[in-house]
């Protein structure tokens, strides 16, 4: 299976867990533990990042400030320690759906961002959040830290056209 904008990043494999071949998650969820609720997961494969396969979680849960779980298949240490450093993935179809005007960051990544007048800051690279906020790292001609705060800095979302416009100084 090729990776396309039908999947979404949710994590990867981290380490190694106890003797019977669990694996440790880092995970980008909220909350973490959240990951082990998709029970199908894509893992990349090898060093072709494009190319993904699908494996199913027995089990997981949150461990300590991490997250470990059991993949099908998966039975011994050795096993689990060549999953190291795979990326996991989810079909996109698997998300819950959203309230009108919400969006998953995935969703946001890519979009070109313009200013009121129009002025082009680039693309939505990635986000991040800071407890008060979610943050847009904007990378055009420069990397912007733009706050994601509805109605004050974001104006408007527009996924078929890709784009986001922001009321923001384009000198800052």
């Amino acid at each position: 299976m090729k990776q396309s904008s039908n999947e979404v990043y949710l994590g990867e494999i981290s380490g190694v867990f106890g003797v019977k071949g669990w694996v440790k998650v880092f995970s980008h969820t909220a909350p973490r533990e959240k990951i082990v609720k998709y029970r199908t997961w894509l893992l990349n494969n090898g060093a072709d990042q494009a190319s993904l396969n699908a494996v199913k979680l027995l089990n997981g849960r949150r461990q300590g400030k991490g997250v470990v779980a059991q993949l099908q298949g998966v039975n011994d240490p050795d096993q689990a320690f060549k999953l190291i450093g795979k990326k996991i993935y989810i079909e996109k179809k698997q998300l819950p759906r959203l309230a009108n005007g919400e969006y998953y960051w995935s969703d946001l990544e890519g979009l070109s961002v313009k200013t009121l007048n129009g002025v082009d800051l680039g693309q939505v690279s990635w986000l991040f959040e800071t407890g008060n906020n979610h943050v847009l790292v904007v990378k055009g001609d420069r990397e912007r830290y733009i706050p994601y705060v509805w109605d004050e800095v974001v104006v408007s979302v527009d996924l078929l056209a890709s784009q986001m416009v922001v009321d923001w100084d384009a000198e800052f």
